[in-house]
């Protein structure tokens, strides 16, 4: 089987997890992990991986099917971060998705979902790990029933819900309230890549959270 993914950011956590299982798969299938879609070429599969960019229904055209992985239970939180978004509103328990690439975001037939557990003490990094495992498990579904299976439309009965994108002051911690009350924003926040923080006396302060 010929399969692309497309992950557009070279320093994205998921890269890690996404060579392991290139590695892993090699042998059996020609994989190609590509930046941009400037890079696509054609194949059996297209990966949508964190990517950035829209890939136009012409741009997919050359492969017989083009996925995305989804983390949430759509068609609800279409749209940016929904881990994340769900995290902060409590959720212990993330679905995710995986689905067809269509022209409407996130709108696309399912072929599949799968849920995991989010422990109350579980930092960016940890959750990011279940998240990536997850999504690994989905890819290896993908390929294994691919041409068997029979996706199913998002439920028309549903009205949708949207995320909108992050931004930076959705990482701000307020200063007057506590630790506990914010504990779950704290925790989704990558360190490096999308700090929390917090601005006090003129100054604004970046917080690292650790498990000591």
């Amino acid at each position: 089987m010929k399969i692309t993914i497309l992950c557009s950011d070279a320093l994205h956590p998921v890269n890690a997890y996404l060579q392991s299982w290139i590695e892993t798969n090699k042998e059996q299938h020609q994989i190609d992990l590509v930046r941009a879609k400037s890079e696509l070429s054609d194949g059996n599969i297209l990966f949508l991986i964190s990517c950035a960019e829209i890939v136009t229904e012409a741009e997919r055209q050359p492969y017989e099917k083009a996925l995305v992985i989804h983390a949430s239970d759509l068609p609800y939180g279409r749209g940016w971060s929904p881990h994340i978004w769900q995290i902060i509103g409590g959720a212990t328990t993330i679905t995710i998705t995986l689905l067809e690439v269509a022209n409407k975001i996130d709108s696309g037939d399912i072929w599949e979902k799968l849920k995991f557990e989010v422990p109350k003490n579980a930092l960016w990094d940890e959750i990011n790990g279940l998240l990536f495992d997850a999504e690994l498990t989905l890819m290896n579904f993908a390929v294994k029933y691919f041409g068997s299976i029979e996706p199913q439309q998002q439920a028309a009965a549903i009205e949708p819900t949207y995320h909108p994108k992050r931004g930076p002051s959705d990482s701000h911690i307020d200063p007057e309230r506590s630790i506990r009350d914010q504990f779950d924003l704290l925790r989704v926040c990558d360190p490096d890549r999308f700090p929390a923080y917090f601005e006090l006396y003129g100054s604004r302060y970046n917080i690292r959270l650790e498990k000591a």
